[in-house]
């Protein structure tokens, strides 16, 4: 029989209770207004967390997936395009990609930060990428992802996209609120993704997403694509999809906005926390330089990985692995996808050791505590 968790890796439901009352109340207010999609919940979600992300616009979306192909979209990528990202990372990056008919060309990551190598960028530029399928992929756009919380080195990225004419767009599903020398992540580049999925910094309580970017013409043609390529209602002018954020979640998006920078500074807390508690038992998370992580993850890495998730679960604390096969190596994309430099070894070492202990804002310390206890008592063995 398995063991109960008394220590969950991921607790959406501890959100809503946080802030229950407030929630509740946005929930009634729309059920009383009568308008469910794009009203002026939406609306209003959209400035109010473009404000927060230093961006001109949002738009808002049905799902993380979505934001990206619309941002691919909306920048004009689609078959005959490469599209480098990373192996290591949510399928949805990669899926993205495929949605518009553009080539996935996947590059290494650092493997202290998980994120995108800048050297595999000056690698994919200057043709050194093998695997694919068809003729070779010229690198119209690159989708960077600060996983985990950490931003990726966009100051080299973005250096290097744009001297070689490649859009960029911030995949920032995991990084709400995460900046890298005071600036925003998805700031860096033409457009940003976010996901809004439940267990997010900020999440919805079902799927969302939103746009960001500080194009308004770019924008504007977002917000077409996003209902059928409307300006005007019923006529297409451009061959969009059907991908809203509807009205209730950004209502309950408006309040749990409100408290995304103390929850935030909770997750680094408890961050804090798993470091002094673990420092010298395990390969503990690192912090880029002139970064504010935000720990949407805390990634240990461990040998043994199975063992060490199964006694811990013995001992009723859950964990997670983000993410245990790389995209490459996924059977619908084996084989299928371009490789920078012939492999991406320090993406597959990482996926056969990460390991996400618990990490959401409403975890007490005690919880903290006895989540430090087991994994030294269980590595210790």
């Amino acid at each position: 029989m398995a063991a109960t968790l008394r220590v969950l890796q991921a607790d959406p439901k501890a959100g809503y209770l946080a802030h229950k009352a407030e929630i509740d109340a946005a929930v009634a207010r729309v059920l009383d207004t009568g308008w469910y999609i794009l009203g002026q919940e939406v609306a209003a979600f959209e400035k109010e967390f473009a404000a927060f992300a230093g961006a001109a616009h949002g738009v808002g979306v049905a799902n993380g997936t979505d934001a990206l192909e619309i941002a691919l979209r909306g920048l004009g990528i689609g078959p005959g395009d490469g599209v480098l990202t990373v192996s290591h990372t949510a399928v949805a990056t990669v899926a993205a990609i495929d949605l518009v008919g553009a080539t996935p060309v996947l590059g290494d990551i650092e493997p202290a930060f998980y994120t995108l190598d800048p050297k595999a960028l000056d690698a994919a530029f200057a043709g050194d990428v093998t695997g694919g399928v068809g003729g070779k992929p010229k690198i119209k756009a690159v989708i960077v992802v600060h996983l985990y919380g950490q931003p990726a080195d966009m100051t080299a990225i973005a250096a290097t996209a744009k001297r070689h004419g490649a859009a960029i767009i911030e995949d920032c599903a995991q990084a709400h609120g995460a900046r890298l020398g005071g600036k925003h992540v998805g700031a860096f580049g033409d457009a940003a993704a976010f996901s809004l999925y439940p267990t997010k910094n900020l999440g919805a309580f079902g799927d969302g997403g939103i746009v960001t970017t500080n194009d308004s013409t770019l924008a504007e043609k977002i917000r077409a694509l996003r209902e059928y390529g409307w300006h005007q209602r019923y006529i297409s002018d451009l061959k969009g999809m059907n991908t809203r954020l509807d009205e209730l979640h950004a209502a309950m998006l408006r309040v749990r906005l409100t408290y995304l920078a103390a929850d935030n500074a909770r997750r680094n807390a408890i961050a804090d926390a798993y470091d002094r508690g673990l420092a010298g038992v395990c390969p503990l998370p690192a912090r880029r330089a002139g970064a504010s992580h935000v720990f949407h993850q805390y990634v240990i890495r461990v040998a043994g990985r199975a063992a060490v998730q199964e006694r811990l679960r013995d001992l009723g604390i859950g964990t997670n692995v983000h993410y245990p096969v790389p995209v490459h190596l996924q059977p619908a994309y084996k084989g299928q996808t371009w490789m920078v430099g012939g492999g991406l070894a320090a993406t597959e070492q990482a996926a056969g050791e990460v390991l996400s202990l618990p990490m959401f804002p409403q975890l007490t310390d005690t919880q903290v505590a006895e989540v430090i206890a087991a994994v030294k008592q269980v590595l210790a063995k």
